[in-house]
């Protein structure tokens, strides 16, 4: 009895100890969802750090679906992005819209095309792009209660339009594309140039980048700069 106690009570202290990390995803697929490598590669990260993961995404339609085979848009053919990027989480998976900040201590965004054509219209508009209201309403409670969040890929465009609208100019990385560093910095972030394995931390706002497959041509690539950055986002936890 006292040791089913003992084992209980060191269970409850792991799992308060335990981060717990929100992964925010935009579908399933590099070219209208989720980047599978990227997310995958995090999750591996968190896991392995001993981290929690809360897998999430909002409950809309895509803007449209690719067919990753031939690259051309399935026409007529709709998905949603909760339902899509549910494939990746095993099932395991949130909508957005239910998960406030009180319920994560870090959050992280792998990228692909989703986050700029589902989570924000970045892919149409470029700077002038708006965000889905639950991504950015969470993402600004996270930032607002000084808790870490992560960006690879083209999510760091997105991450400049939600806190560089608040005044926030942030440093962030997509690598090194003349044309998304400058939209970074017109929405009043800072672009720093960054090569594929490493990572731009700001330490003061909390916020780590990485340009993973904006820059990676290997999958070691990608992972090498994501792996620091799922590090540098658990290390600066309170």
């Amino acid at each position: 009895m006292a040791d089913e106690y003992d084992q209980r009570t060191e269970n409850k202290m792991l799992e308060e100890i335990m981060p717990k990390v929100g992964v925010v995803l935009s579908g399933c697929g590099v070219y209208d969802g989720a980047e599978i490598h990227e997310t995958v590669i995090t999750m591996l990260a968190l896991d392995r750090a001993g981290a929690e993961m809360e897998l999430m995404a909002p409950n809309i339609d895509q803007l449209h679906v690719i067919n990753h085979l031939t690259g051309e848009e399935a026409e007529g053919e709709s998905r949603n992005v909760l339902v899509e990027a549910a494939r990746i989480a095993r099932g395991n998976i949130r909508d957005i819209a239910e998960v406030k900040s009180d319920d994560l201590d870090a959050l992280i965004f792998p990228g692909g095309f989703g986050v700029a054509k589902n989570l924000c219209d970045y892919a149409m508009t470029g700077a002038e792009c708006s965000v889905n209201p639950d991504v950015e309403r969470l993402a600004r409670e996270i930032h607002a209660a000084g808790k870490p969040i992560g960006v690879m890929c083209i999510a760091p465009a997105m991450m400049a339009k939600i806190l560089g609208s608040q005044g926030e100019a942030v440093d962030l990385t997509i690598g090194s594309d003349e044309k998304t560093a400058a939209d970074i910095d017109s929405m009043g972030a800072h672009h720093v140039v960054c090569p594929v394995r490493e990572m731009v931390i700001d330490q003061e706002r909390k916020v780590v980048s990485t340009p993973a497959y904006m820059e990676a041509q290997h999958i070691s690539e990608a992972a090498e700069g994501i792996e620091k950055l799922v590090v540098e986002v658990l290390r600066l936890i309170d």
